[in-house]
């Protein structure tokens, strides 16, 4: 008799710059959602695909959960706890340490408010002793009624099979969404204006990355079957302008060289990119902005 498949949705929550992004793209296999050591980075939610002879998993990476300091802010938060009603299990990521912060405890009130099942992934193991991950998990297990309690490492892949068979445990029986080819719902103009970004998030000075967005202008395949990506970088100061274009354009241009080379890998194919930089002062904090670079500010406590 054969066995029923499970297929539901798994949403990765916790605050900004545990790994979520991270965990998501080693667990599907590929590179979808963004990663730097800056947090924020995530600042939509992204669907990932993961299919194999269990099932289907659709993971929803959010952004982290913090306090909001703008529309933008706010924008992000509300996407990532309204993400909590709509799924089948959640993941909540969190450091080791057994110290418990304000940010844990307002996203452990959160949980308590679901019914919906929680794993709660200790991620970074790779960076603590094995003797100590007890003692992490004896710090969070009384926060919350956790379903199970996974530590692991995303970057190095450790324990991610055991993960994958906790978060089946928790899905209901039923077809998959989507077929065993799909990775990401995310559109490539989206996945490549991230890539760009991911790269001027890397590369440019602390004070600059949250205050930039990136727009893909145009995408054309030519019969020669280069692909010609037009993608203008937007910031919000005149000072910033110059920090990113760099001496003689020089900053911009690594900038490029780096996503250049990704977006090929992603799409396999030959792409010819140029990159602008716009000034919009203050476009966090505006509705028409914000809508206009991918983050509707409707969506906020819908």
């Amino acid at each position: 008799m054969q066995k029923e498949l499970k297929s539901g949705f798994a949403a990765l929550i916790g605050r900004p710059n545990v790994g979520k992004s991270t965990l998501m793209n080693h667990l599907i296999g590929q590179k979808i959602a963004i990663t730097s050591e800056k947090p924020q980075t995530t600042r939509n939610r992204i669907q990932t695909v993961l299919t194999d002879e269990r099932g289907q998993i659709v993971f929803l990476d959010t952004p982290g959960i913090h306090k909001a300091k703008n529309k933008l802010g706010e924008y992000m938060v509300s996407v990532a706890e309204r993400t909590l009603k709509e799924v089948d299990a959640i993941l909540w990521l969190v450091e080791p340490t057994t110290f418990i912060g304000a940010g844990e405890r307002h996203i452990a009130e959160q949980l308590n408010r679901v019914k919906t099942p929680v794993l709660l992934v200790i991620n970074k193991i790779d960076t603590v002793k094995k003797e100590e991950i007890l003692a992490f998990i004896a710090a969070y297990k009384d926060i919350c009624d956790f379903a199970e309690i996974v530590p692991v490492s995303a970057l190095k892949e450790i324990n991610l099979e055991d993960l994958k068979e906790c978060i089946f445990k928790y899905l209901p029986e039923g077809p998959c969404f989507y077929d065993e080819d799909t990775i990401t719902d995310q559109p490539m103009r989206q996945i490549c204006a991230e890539l760009v970004r991911e790269k001027a998030l890397r590369l440019l000075d602390d004070e600059i990355p949250h205050g930039i967005a990136v727009v893909v202008e145009r995408m054309k395949e030519r019969p020669n079957g280069l692909i010609d990506v037009d993608a203008t970088i937007v910031c919000e100061r005149d000072s910033h302008k110059g920090i990113i274009i760099g001496k003689g354009g020089s900053m911009l241009k690594r900038i490029g060289t780096a996503a250049r080379t990704e977006i090929e890998n992603l799409m396999d194919a030959r792409i010819n990119l140029k990159l602008w930089v716009k000034v919009r002062r203050e476009w966090r904090d505006s509705d028409l902005y914000m809508k206009n670079y991918g983050y509707n500010p409707r969506e906020i406590g819908s």
